[in-house]
């Protein structure tokens, strides 16, 4: 009766996390997760504080950012189309005389003009002179991304956009331009698409060489699934996420995510990624970072800086189960941290460390001295025991932004560049082959970046393309297409000579 009664208990509790997984919240608020704790009797801990978001760099209770509602004042940088309404008449009822105008109402209203296919048509006059034999002159034919191709280079900038920016497979696509009465097979679309990748790589490449030039960065990895050879079946390779972003110190990197293809989710795949990095990496508790702190790795040791996140997010899981008052004392020191980096967001990492050193420091310290003192009166087996002794196991890295102002307390800076992936992953299944993962890799990198650092995707990279196809930026000078360097093009004129 014991043992079925143990195989119920552990049957409920694991229906219990799946349901929190499938249907609880998503910010992990302490609002939710120690609900009812009211009742129980805490001892030391008294007052639970009402937590914030974990994952998401909260705001604290008193300073809730109001919602952003639009109220009528329309972006004065929309083009205007006046329509002016006249009355009837402009004659009098009296007297019959004309009137004259004595003012104006004037309300605004937001208007779309969809999407309009064309055909540009280029003209190439020949120039022959009457009195000699044999001089002809003609403009030479603009450069074209794709030579004798039946598309412009801005079409294929809306393909890409559509699908890397806001993930609209490409069959969903070729069903939108049939609905304008033009048929094009979807291998058409994989073509064009694959061609842009090609020329964007350098920019790729540069892109990632700048993250791996900072001292400071993030990385995590999804997996990415992929038709293997030509038998159809489908093969789990991984995307490994490299990611810079020094704005919560105001420090000078930009936001910027690259995106590597690989097979493998290996300690070796991930030191080849990194070659000759040796700064701080942010990562989560995988054990394929491990070994890149080692002090004897021939590029120098990197120095590993672990996510605060992950750990609270193991406590939180258990609280649900369990209503454990010591998995609440933890809950709550971890989100009295997240409270302090609210405050202390956007501030420079002098300020941040000097901060942290004061009101942070001695909550890790309350924090350690917690789990190691429960660890010694819990059962070995039990999930609160693996779970402190992960955060004993990792408890320098843990604690490594508490020496170093331009580190962040977790590593959900790359880890909110990982939906977009999962997004594209769920709409698209998976991608057609090895060629075709890496074409995603290339293309979702840039455009991600691209909308990190404020711009509209489709016109940076409309813009890119066409003064890289037309010769106007040289492999030499690409730098400057670079989301955080770009600036558009002075003449507008260059928007329709694709």
């Amino acid at each position: 009766m014991a043992e079925l009664e143990a195989e119920l208990e552990a049957a409920s509790k694991l229906l219990s996390t799946y349901k929190a997984m499938l249907f609880g919240s998503r910010s992990e608020k302490a609002r939710v997760v120690l609900d009812g704790q009211e009742s129980l009797d805490l001892g030391d801990l008294g007052a639970i504080c009402i937590a914030t978001p974990a994952n998401d760099h909260p705001m604290p209770r008193a300073a809730k950012p109001r919602a952003k509602r639009n109220i009528g004042a329309l972006p004065k940088h929309l083009p205007r189309v006046i329509h002016v309404v006249e009355p009837e008449s402009t004659q009098c009822a009296c007297c019959r005389g004309g009137m004259h105008k004595i003012g104006e109402d004037v309300s605004e209203a937001l208007d779309v003009v969809p999407a309009i296919l064309r055909v540009i048509a280029t003209v190439r006059p020949r120039y022959a002179c009457r009195a000699c034999e044999g001089s002809i002159v003609q403009a030479p034919a603009p450069r074209r991304m794709i030579e004798g191709g039946m598309t412009t280079t801005s079409l294929i900038a809306w393909i890409v956009t559509q699908r890397f920016a806001w993930y609209l497979p490409a069959y969903r696509q070729a069903q939108m331009l049939a609905g304008h009465g033009l048929q094009i097979d979807r291998s058409t679309l994989t073509r064009w698409v694959k061609r842009a990748a090609w020329w964007l790589e350098g920019l790729y490449d540069l892109q990632l060489q700048a993250i791996h030039r900072q001292s400071r960065i993030h990385v995590d990895e999804t997996r990415m699934p992929v038709i293997a050879g030509g038998k159809g079946k489908v093969r789990i390779d991984q995307f490994w996420t490299h990611g810079m972003d020094d704005r919560p110190w105001n420090g000078p990197a930009p936001p910027a995510v690259c995106y590597v293809h690989a097979r493998s989710r290996s300690h070796r795949t991930i030191s080849e990624q990194l070659g000759s990095y040796h700064g701080v990496l942010q990562v989560d508790g995988y054990t394929a970072y491990k070994g890149l702190g080692d002090p004897n790795r021939s590029s120098g040791a990197i120095q590993l800086a672990f996510c605060l996140a992950h750990l609270r997010r193991r406590f939180v899981d258990l609280h649900k189960s369990t209503r454990s008052p010591i998995t609440a004392q933890i809950i709550d020191l971890l989100g009295r941290v997240y409270g302090i980096e609210a405050e202390i967001r956007g501030t420079s990492a002098e300020h941040r460390l000097l901060i942290r050193q004061e009101k942070s420091r001695p909550i890790m310290e309350e924090l350690k001295v917690l789990l190691d003192n429960t660890l010694s009166r819990v059962s070995r087996a039990s999930d609160l025991a693996g779970h402190i002794r992960y955060a004993q196991g990792h408890w320098r890295g843990l604690n490594l932004f508490l020496e170093d102002g331009r580190i962040e307390v977790d590593n959900n800076m790359i880890e909110r560049q990982m939906r977009p992936i999962g997004i594209g992953r769920r709409n698209s299944l998976f991608a057609g082959n090895e060629g075709g993962a890496h074409t995603w890799a290339v293309l979702a990198s840039l455009l991600q970046t691209a909308k990190l650092n404020g711009l509209d995707p489709y016109n940076w990279l409309n813009d890119v393309l066409i003064r890289m196809v037309s010769g106007e930026v040289l492999n030499n000078d690409l730098d400057q297409l670079l989301a955080w360097n770009w600036r558009p093009a002075n003449d507008p004129a260059v928007q329709w000579a694709a």
